[in-house]
Parts: structure tokens; C-alpha cells; sequence
């Protein structure tokens, strides 16, 4: 069964298209054919403006006629589609995803915070890791966090926050967004020691790539606090040239480094796992999912 899924983030538009296979009658394996990443980053004109520009929108529905035509040549079955939190904020969200729809046929959701963190969690990361220990799912994009808290397999809560990447490059989270997290992390997380955190995103993945670790192996936090400030004091053009960053990943990786460190250091972290997953895979595995479960009710 080939699936895809949609992520339209206040950075970049992603597409992921997977190959589902039921392995031995008892585990799916979900096979990536292609992953693509535009870096639109409506971000910049939402969190300044309030609204897309006419510019971004039309690239925007460029992107996604081209997302059209490779999911027509691998012969998509079913694909899924959200966009998050520029696209929540954005005045003219609901009549871009108008235009989208009479341009593409792409029939996008906007989806609360609360609905992203659902959405990562479906990755089910955790479930896979020790039992005795409690799991911090951490998840940083350009216009918010979405953090869950997960132990002995159950979850404690999963809650979103508006400070992201973008939004903190153009001054946009406020002294009282920033304490209104920490007292929650530090709120919920301390009865739930010993925990490890988990770090999804394309920040969190460059950091992980960079290091050269293996594959499997958590970051340590003071590695992320060494790698800050490595990269805080380097200016642009050099962290650039040094590490091979793309434009969009030079600039907001130093905010992220802030977060995922920040979060770390309140919920008494030492380690993050970075399994390289995000909100794409989570739709894939929710799409999967709705049509085992049609075909089920078909065959009933």
C-alpha cells in the first residue's frame, strides 16, 4: 500500500511517501520512497504580518501541483494533508486552503497544536524503548513545541507551546511564554524520574548528523550546550560554510539548540534519542490505520 502525507510547517513543506507491508502477519513496515523538503517558510510573513503573501501562497501552490505529480507517478493510494502552526495564525488560512483545493485537489486540515503533538506521538517511539524510564517527546518547529510526557506506556500529557524557531527570530515569544513552559515542564516532569528525552525535527536531526553518532545513540545534554554555543558565537555566512547548512536550516538552528536545551534542563534530562521520525511519519501511521480499518468494515 503506498501512502503520503502532506506537512505544510511555518519552515517548509514536506511531502513523505511510504510503501506499507504487513511483515509475518505481526508488524507493518513503513518503507520511505521519497521525502521532499521545500523551505517556503511562511513563518516570516505570518509572524510579522498576520497574513501569507500573495508571493509565498503562490509558491506555496506550486509546491504542492509538484507534490501532485510525484504522488501520481509512485501511484499514491491515499495521502493525508495538515499545516500547522503559520497557517493556525494566519488570517487568510482558510481561503488560501480554498484556492489550494480548486488548484490541486489537495484537501489540507489546519490542526491545533494539541492535534501536532497527538499526530508525533503516533510515531509510538517510545514504546520501543525501556519501560522502568519516562520518555520526553520533544518536538521543535518554526512556529511552536509540542512536548509529550510518557511513562511506563501510558502518557502523563502531551501539551503545544508558541514558541518556535521563526517566531523567536523575529522577537515573537514573550518573557511570560517562556516561564508559563518552564513551570509546566518542571510542574509535570518531576514526579516522573529517571527520563530521557526524545527530539524530533529538522534541527534536532542535523545536530544528531553532525555529531556522528550512531545510530540508536542518545545526545548528551552537554553536547547540545557545547554545539550552542559553538554555533551562537559563529556568524552566519560561516556556519554556512563550515557545516554545510542550507539558508533555512543556518539561521534557526541556533533557536532550536535554545529550546530543546531549555526544555532538557527543566525536566532534569541528561540524554535525547533522536530517531529521525516527525509529523509526516505520525500521519503516515494514522492513514495506515483509517484504511485497515475501512477495509475491515468493507469486508464486515
Amino acid at each position: 500500500m503506498i501512502l503520503a502525507a502532506i506537512d505544510i510547517g511555518s519552515n517548509a513543506a514536506r511531502l513523505l511517501i511510504c510503501e506499507a507491508s504487513v511483515y509475518k502477519e505481526t508488524s507493518v513496515d513503513f518503507t520511505k520512497l521519497t521525502l521532499l523538503r521545500i523551505p517556503l517558510r511562511l513563518g516570516f510573513d505570518v509572524f510579522d504580518t498576520g497574513v501569507v503573501s500573495e508571493a509565498k501562497k503562490n509558491k506555496l501552490i506550486e509546491t504542492l501541483k509538484a507534490y501532485r505529480h510525484l504522488m501520481n507517478i509512485y501511484e499514491v493510494e491515499a495521502y493525508k494533508a495538515c499545516a500547522t502552526s503559520a497557517m493556525r495564525d494566519a488570517g487568510n488560512g482558510a481561503q488560501i486552503l480554498e484556492e489550494i483545493y480548486n488548484e490541486t485537489g489537495f484537501e489540507i486540515k489546519i490542526i491545533t497544536g494539541q492535534e501536532e503533538a497527538n499526530i508525533i506521538y503516533e510515531t509510538h517511539i517510545a514504546e520501543k524503548l525501556s519501560d522502568n524510564k519516562s520518555y520526553l517527546y520533544i518536538d521543535v518547529g518554526g512556529g511552536s513545541t509540542e512536548i509529550t510526557l510518557y511513562s511506563q506506556n501510558h502518557t502523563i500529557f502531551k501539551e503545544s507551546f508558541n514558541i518556535g524557531t521563526i517566531r523567536m527570530l523575529h522577537n515573537k515569544v514573550k518573557e511570560e511564554q517562556w516561564e508559563h513552559m518552564k513551570w509546566y515542564i518542571k510542574t509535570y516532569a518531576r514526579d516522573y524520574q529517571p527520563l530521557e528525552a526524545i527530539g524530533t525535527g529538522g534541527n534536532i536531526n542535523k545536530i544528531f548528523s553532525i555529531s556522528k553518532r550512531k545510530e540508536g545513540r542518545p545526545l548528551p545534554l552537554d553536547l547540545l550546550k557545547d554545539y550552542y554555543k559553538e554555533l551562537s558565537y559563529t556568524p552566519l555566512a560561516e556556519r554556512k560554510h563550515i557545516y554545510q547548512f542550507r539558508d533555512d536550516r543556518a539561521d534557526v538552528i541556533v533557536p532550536a539548540l535554545q529550546v530543546y536545551i531549555s526544555v532538557m534542563r527543566w525536566a532534569l534530562a541528561d540524554e535525547i534519542y533522536v530517531p529521525k521520525i516527525g509529523l509526516a511519519d505520525g500521519l503516515i501511521k494514522i492513514l495506515y490505520n483509517e484504511m485497515i480499518l475501512k477495509g475491515a468494515n468493507k469486508s464486515g
